[in-house]
């Protein structure tokens, strides 16, 4: 029996079924989707590489979701996360030489050579990127890199805000520490590797939220108030439907084009206003301090900068709020803060839409308030403008909720998710 076929026997097993469920949950056709799901891929491997001389090892990185801390990562601050039950995967063998070779479900094969790491400019904005940027930053701290052949599949689409280029970047690192460090890589230090990869070579400058939330898994608090040095990670439990409802992110299906002037201004600005003070980033600007000087911080940067500053000092106090809400099981703190946050990114950090463009965040927002009637949560979710909400909603509101959006944005655009306990993980093995 060859490595591709036994891997496929052991993908029925029941103790694959517990691992499914581990990581995807239990809801109805769930461990027969993923069933399908592992098996089509491993198939599609297979097809395209015939390495059966080769191990063989099934990589997964979550997707996340931003439970709270809107565009606080990039200063220093703090936030809460989670990985979610949407996962990039990959089936993947070593190669013997620094080639690579990706295909991922829908795109062309990407080619790629090891020996030749450097940026490219051609190459920015594009997977192609991402993959040499990881690899890079992985050599220069120290860790052996090599050639790989993979297939991928992921249910965290592009444009989702659920955060897909960081389960990417995540992944790839996840696989080349397998492959070659014999999974030795500490998650905070793969998501920082991640985001290198996103900023230097792709050429976004994100912070690094969505790669420690794939990276490390669960619902989890993170400080980044010693960046560049090591993130304060503390790990949460919240069961939210023990307590009725549900956590729900509903894709407007706004397009992104032409966004990434706006998201940038964001970080510009804040960090604008920390230099004023002499600083790098607001998390070493006291907030009394802002307060003070605020009449000279106006006409020295802007109006806007000031709101968004004010945003940062009042989001990074409300997420250390949340996490002591979350140690109590406080469901109607945790309620009450989320809602803050999405009032505070509409009123002050201004991303919920583009002046003189569509504005889809905003009237899922007025849907969302109108069938939550002040029973739930809901905010704008990740980076704004064109993407995504996040809301909270009673069970008995779901299917009423899920109608109502669906409606107006589409078939699918609500995503129904469950936290993920784990974060980047080689989920199966065949030596």
């Amino acid at each position: 029996m060859d490595k591709y076929t036994r891997m496929l026997s052991a993908l029925k097993s029941a103790s694959s079924m517990e691992r499914f469920s581990r990581l995807y949950g239990r809801r109805e056709g769930e461990l027969a989707r993923q069933l399908t799901r592992y098996t089509e891929l491993v198939k599609r491997h297979e097809d395209i590489f015939h390495a059966n001389d080769k191990p063989l090892f099934l990589i997964s990185a979550p997707g996340r979701t931003e439970i709270l801390g809107n565009h606080t990562d990039h200063n220093n601050g703090r936030v809460m996360a989670a990985a979610i039950n949407l996962d990039t995967l990959a089936a993947v063998t070593p190669r013997e030489d620094m080639l690579v070779h990706i295909q991922s479900a829908g795109f062309p094969t990407l080619d790629l050579d090891f020996s030749c790491l450097d940026i490219q400019e051609d190459e920015k904005g594009t997977s192609a990127a991402l993959v040499k940027g990881v690899a890079r930053r992985m050599k220069d701290l120290g860790f052996s890199i090599g050639g790989f052949d993979a297939a991928i599949t992921s249910d965290v689409l592009g444009g989702s805000g659920l955060s897909s280029s960081a389960a990417y970047e995540v992944l790839i690192c996840a696989v080349l520490d397998r492959l070659y460090n014999g999974s030795r890589m500490d998650p905070a230090e793969r998501a920082k590797i991640s985001q290198y990869a996103e900023n230097v070579y792709f050429g976004k400058p994100s912070g690094l939220m969505d790669q420690m939330a794939s990276s490390v898994g669960g619902l989890v608090y993170i400080d980044f108030k010693n960046l560049p040095g090591d993130a304060d990670i503390h790990p949460l439990n919240l069961d939210l439907s023990k307590h009725g409802y549900d956590l729900v992110v509903v894709n407007t299906k706004g397009s992104h084009d032409d966004l990434t002037d706006e998201y940038a201004a964001i970080r510009t600005e804040m960090n604008d206003v920390a230099a004023f003070f002499g600083e790098k980033v607001l998390r070493r600007v006291r907030p009394d301090e802002f307060m003070l000087h605020i009449g000279e911080i106006r006409q020295k940067c802007s109006d806007r900068a000031c709101l968004r500053a004010a945003h940062f000092f009042n989001e990074n106090e409300r997420v250390k709020q949340l996490e002591k809400a979350v140690r109590n099981e406080d469901i109607p703190s945790f309620l009450r803060l989320v809602n803050a946050s999405g009032e505070s990114s509409r009123t002050l950090l201004q991303n919920i839409h583009v002046p003189g463009v569509s504005q889809p965040v905003s009237l899922a927002l007025m849907m969302a308030q109108e069938v939550l009637r002040d029973k739930g949560a809901l905010r704008v979710h990740g980076g704004g403008f064109a993407g995504t909400t996040l809301n909270v909603v009673p069970h008995d509101r779901l299917d009423t909720f899920v109608r109502s959006m669906e409606s107006v944005f589409g078939t699918g655009c609500c995503y129904v998710l469950s936290i993920r306990p784990e974060g980047a993980v080689c989920v199966f093995e065949e030596k």
